[in-house]
């Protein structure tokens, strides 16, 4: 894989207003890392690298187009920081003012195009699995990247806890998230055995398509089923931590016992001051295509909501456990 086979891009609702304290570059960036490519723009510019801000995290592996801001109260970017970046692997497309920092979490989705190439991609029942994909959804996993190579995040994180989590030992929370996540993935795993990731259930906690907005479902009518079966409210599982569950009835005593069966994760988010969550178990593709370019060769494109992961799709159509 190269990094031209993995593109994402960030999807805003909005644009910088053309003028502020804040310089936004719209950037291109590869094998980098955000955290990376923040560091590079804030040394070119000279500024510390809490005035350089973004919204999303990106792969290393991969062409990233993504905003990021700079502080540069009454100031011009240095000469020819343009071109000092791209001696990194950074490419300045746009530059506009703002009035404010760009904070984490604020862009909507990331569109995809990702290029699969050899027995993967000659495989012919691939293009039923996908359009399967595209009518259902995709189990909305956490990907591998969640939990760093070879796991190693859920490691410490599991270390962490056993000794007592500390906000300095892991000051960007990537263990916190990482236990959560885990927990997560149980849950979305025992609902996809049971073919309930997508069907409501009494007690489950429903949250309605494109919004944040969520309730309990007391009773499952026949109307609450064809709502979930178009795609107009999901299911959700536990983004695990302390405060009240939410769900009710049997689902709240079925995601209790699942993620107890890891007490240390559970009791070590608690103890951390992690508040509960919920996520959807199911995630749409937003406008997805298939383009073959050989017997051989294919491109996907696909949007997806902010916080799930490409690598799940992959996952989803390479494996296909469910299909």
């Amino acid at each position: 894989m190269t990094p031209d086979d993995f593109v994402v891009e960030e999807v805003f609702d909005f644009a910088p207003e053309g003028q502020g304290e804040h310089l936004w570059l719209w950037i291109e960036k590869r094998d980098l890392t955000t955290p990376e490519a923040a560091k590079h723009v804030a040394r070119v510019c000279g500024v510390r690298p809490r005035d350089v801000g973004y919204s999303g995290l990106k792969d290393r592996i991969a062409v990233t187009r993504q905003w990021v801001s700079v502080h540069l109260p009454g100031r011009d970017a240095p000469d020819a920081f343009a071109t000092r970046l791209s001696d990194v692997g950074i490419v300045v497309h746009e530059a506009q003012r703002h009035p404010r920092k760009l904070k984490r979490g604020v862009h909507r989705a990331n569109r995809f195009t990702l290029r699969l190439r050899g027995a993967v991609a000659a495989d012919p029942d691939l293009s039923r699995r996908w359009r399967l994909l595209c009518e259902d959804g995709v189990p909305n996993y956490f990907g591998p990247q969640r939990f760093g190579r070879e796991g190693r995040n859920l490691v410490l994180a599991q270390k962490a806890f056993a000794r007592g989590w500390r906000k300095r030992d892991d000051p960007h929370g990537m263990q916190l998230s990482a236990a959560r996540s885990f927990l997560f993935n149980e849950v979305l795993a025992a609902r996809l055995r049971a073919q309930t990731w997508r069907t409501p259930r009494p007690g489950d906690v429903l949250v309605l398509a494109g919004t944040a907005s969520r309730f309990m479902a007391d009773d499952v009518d026949a109307a609450l089923r064809e709502r979930a079966a178009r795609g107009d409210v999901t299911p959700t599982g536990p983004l695990w931590g302390s405060g009240r569950l939410e769900s009710g009835a049997a689902v709240a005593e079925e995601e209790t016992r699942l993620v107890m069966q890891h007490a240390t994760l559970v009791q070590g988010l608690e103890a951390a001051g992690v508040r509960v969550d919920r996520r959807a178990l199911c995630v749409p593709l937003d406008a997805p295509s298939l383009t073959h370019a050989g017997p051989d060769r294919m491109t996907l494109s696909f949007g997806l909501p902010r916080g799930a992961f490409a690598t799940s799709v992959l996952r989803e159509l390479m494996l296909h456990p469910l299909l």
